[in-house]
């Protein structure tokens, strides 16, 4: 069983941070430098399913995480989380947990809008109003500092996963 979660654990968490980092150090950059030609390019990733894809792999991540320290520890946490090991996958564990929130709280939403003024325009047949623009820069925005934060986050997480077992 240990092993199933290690590689759902790991294999969650490589497509996860992966896809972070390229949507913040990539991705968002060059959209924001599309300026509202962006739209259409966040609709179709929207369309495709990224958010779905990385909020999978942030829940499958985080709950054989979350089960994995259960068997590491032998069931007894509390004394597990009094070793160094136990400490600093905790910490990870912490920053993993809070990006999935940052994730789910800040992009999700944002992307569901963008996908719903694009759709519009394109039902219209017509270009983004001045209202609609706006508002596709500002949730544009927000995904891209949300997608930092959880970069960030993130990258903590994997240096804490990483060192763990030596400390």
């Amino acid at each position: 069983m240990i092993q199933v979660l290690r590689l759902l654990h790991i294999l969650s968490g490589a497509f996860w941070f992966g896809a972070v980092i390229f949507t913040a150090r990539f991705l968002m950059p060059s959209l924001a430098a599309s300026g509202p030609a962006a739209g259409p390019v966040m609709a179709q990733i929207v369309k495709r399913g990224i958010s779905q894809a990385m909020m999978g792999a942030a829940i499958v991540n985080v709950l054989a995480g979350v089960w994995l320290m259960y068997l590491v520890s032998a069931g007894d946490v509390g004394a597990w989380m009094k070793t160094g090991t136990g400490r600093t996958l905790s910490l990870g564990a912490t920053f993993a947990i809070l990006s999935m929130i940052v994730g789910m709280a800040m992009n999700t939403p944002a992307g569901k809008r963008i996908g719903v003024i694009t759709a519009a325009a394109g039902k219209r047949g017509g270009p983004l109003t001045p209202e609609e623009a706006a508002e596709m820069t500002r949730l544009q925005g927000r995904i891209r500092t949300g997608t930092t934060i959880v970069a960030v986050l993130l990258t903590l997480a994997l240096a804490a996963m990483a060192v763990g077992r030596y400390m």
